[in-house]
């Protein structure tokens, strides 16, 4: 993997947007989906491994009772997994999916947010979703294909595959998928918000980026730079105010933003 220290706000801006020119289209295009880490040496694990045990064996049982008691009209705009693991990622409960944004300012928000983890180096994450999705299974490659697009919706994925189960048995090999969530509220939007997925619970997306350095890179935030690019960030209002609309993000905000050095 691609591991990059950065030294200036600007290195750091001309790194995220390396590579988004796309020559086809004549057009500054990223086929990168970025996560900010407070802390470099966070992996890239779900909130269900995060919960430890038997994890793998206890996600049925949460997405299970979590349709069961989420029946509300306002929520439900369709009856697919991927439409249900979407919304109870986006409302906390532990699954598989992991956050994206196709954002490298708000992936910046995200590395510099948490003012408690100053003495550390932050990261953000890049990877190439649309050279992940060229190793997926012809069944799921051809769907995008056909659509021509690069990221699957829950619409497009439940076409091919309607479970995990049957996600998971469609390769021997761990696969990886970028999808995209309905605009359930300003959150996801403001967010640029989409997940990735991977069609074994246990497996560690950032473990299984190693295998394919080239589609992947990791850039440094040296714990230094992180009060010039989070006072930049709040210039450009790149906020907790902005990222999470309500009083909750208001306040978040607020409180970070006049916390002492």
């Amino acid at each position: 993997m691609n591991e990059i220290v950065i030294g200036s706000w600007n290195e750091l801006q001309e790194t995220l947007f390396h590579d988004s020119w796309m020559a086809e289209i004549g057009r500054f295009r990223s086929r990168y989906a970025f996560r900010g880490l407070s802390d470099k040496e966070y992996a890239l694990e779900t909130t269900l491994s995060r919960l430890g045990g038997n994890y793998a064996e206890l996600e049925h049982h949460l997405l299970r009772n979590f349709r069961k008691y989420a029946h509300r009209s306002d929520l439900l705009e369709g009856d697919s997994l991927w439409h249900w693991l979407s919304m109870a990622q986006h409302y906390g409960l532990p699954t598989r999916l992991l956050d994206w944004t196709y954002s490298p300012f708000i992936a910046m928000h995200f590395a510099t947010a948490n003012i408690e983890k100053y003495d550390v180096d932050g990261a953000i994450w890049a990877v190439n979703y649309v050279q992940v999705h060229q190793m997926l299974p012809s069944r799921l490659k051809d769907r995008l294909q056909n659509e021509g697009a690069n990221v699957f919706t829950v619409e497009m994925l439940n076409e091919v595959v309607t479970s995990l189960g049957e996600l998971g048995y469609i390769s021997e090999q761990d696969l990886a998928l970028f999808l995209e969530p309905p605009s359930m509220d300003d959150r996801i939007i403001n967010q640029y918000a989409f997940f990735s997925l991977m069609s074994n619970p246990t497996a560690i997306l950032s473990e299984w980026v190693e295998q394919y350095p080239e589609i992947c890179q990791k850039v440094i935030i040296p714990k230094e730079l992180k009060w010039e690019v989070r006072d930049k960030l709040d210039q450009a209002n790149i906020t907790e105010r902005v990222l999470f609309p309500g009083l909750d993000g208001l306040s978040d905000w607020l409180r970070r933003h006049y916390s002492p050095r």
